[in-house]
């Protein structure tokens, strides 16, 4: 099924992974009632905590158990993989990225004292067992180890579990091409959906009573080379809500919505100065409008890319593109 969203052109792989040498990848658990799993998002190749890239945080709701955003605001960058994964596994896997930096730190020769790990969540109880916590150093050591430029989509990693507007979410992404004085820079969205309320939702109309209220989260990851500043960068998280607002969320009051952006702009050093050419803000309408564009365009794509689920109650999750299907034949 293929989407029109906004007007402004899209990357080759129409995903996060578009700006270049960002990676993403997954680990899925589906045994027992446990169908969770994990998601990373790595900004390049390097030693994220060698080469940390600039970076803001944007919380329009805090119902959420998110690590690591305090740093993160406070100095404007980040230094490890960003995780997503399960409510109840925020710990454990910031624990195993502990572990994972402390590794690579190691063979890279490089002290390791301090570390600010980015891990994210959505709470996926509706599907999976929750209470047992699956996900773990393997599961995250895997996921980065898996991590490509082409990636899945739909009910995979921190994805498997998710629901949106009371149909199946998961993992969805898609970016924008912004030309500027010749140049062109990318930017991508990547979501992890598990919220709104099916009376609300724009795109189509669902039966009420899928899901009676805006709870649950979406965690909302941007990426970009464009060059931004750290307060630019929150600027334009802001505007991941357009995304949100757009297909009929009014950010409820049981459900965080939290976005972590950054970019991979190269900094020059000079002596003890970093030079960090910006955008002009006269110019910010650009990014503004790509990062509306591909947050509704990776909410929908969450949902049209995963399959009918059920609950652990045995009830029912369809999937947006069978109930599409079922009301247009």
């Amino acid at each position: 099924m293929e989407l029109a969203v906004g007007r402004m052109p899209h990357g080759p792989r129409n995903q996060i992974s578009d700006v270049l040498g960002v990676t993403v990848g997954h680990a899925t658990v589906d045994r027992d009632d446990c169908h969770t799993g994990v998601t990373v998002v790595l900004p390049h190749g390097e030693n994220p905590f060698t080469h940390p890239v600039t970076a803001a945080s944007c919380v329009f709701n805090g119902y959420g158990k998110t690590q690591g955003l305090v740093q993160v605001d406070e100095l404007g960058t980040i230094e490890t993989p960003i995780a997503l994964t399960n409510t109840l596994n925020v710990g454990k896997v910031h624990d195993a990225l502990v572990s994972w930096m402390l590794d690579r730190c190691g063979k890279d020769g490089v002290p390791l004292r301090s570390v600010n790990p980015v891990v994210c969540e959505c709470n996926d109880s509706r599907i999976s067992d929750i209470a047992r916590r699956p996900v773990g150093k393997d599961e995250v050591c895997a996921a980065i180890e898996s991590a490509s430029a082409d990636f899945a989509e739909g009910s995979v990693g921190a994805g498997r579990g998710t629901v949106c507007y009371g149909m199946k979410g998961g993992i969805g992404s898609s970016s924008r091409l912004i030309e500027l004085d010749g140049e062109t820079f990318t930017l991508g969205v990547l979501v992890q959906s598990n919220y709104g309320a099916s009376a609300d939702f724009r795109a189509a109309v669902l039966p009420a009573g899928l899901a009676e209220c805006d709870k649950g989260s979406i965690i909302m990851i941007v990426a970009t080379d464009l060059p931004l500043t750290a307060r630019q960068l929150k600027r334009v998280l802001r505007r991941c809500s357009v995304g949100m607002a757009r297909l009929g969320s009014y950010i409820g009051h049981g459900s965080g919505e939290i976005a972590v952006g950054f970019t991979t702009a190269p900094r020059e050093r000079r002596g003890r100065f970093d030079v960090l050419r910006s955008l002009r803000e006269e110019d910010m309408n650009l990014p503004f409008r790509a990062v509306g564009e591909a947050t509704e365009e990776a909410i929908l794509k969450s949902m049209l890319l995963s399959g009918d689920d059920r609950a652990l109650d045995g009830s029912a999750i369809p999937s947006l593109r069978t109930y599409l299907k079922s009301v247009t034949t």
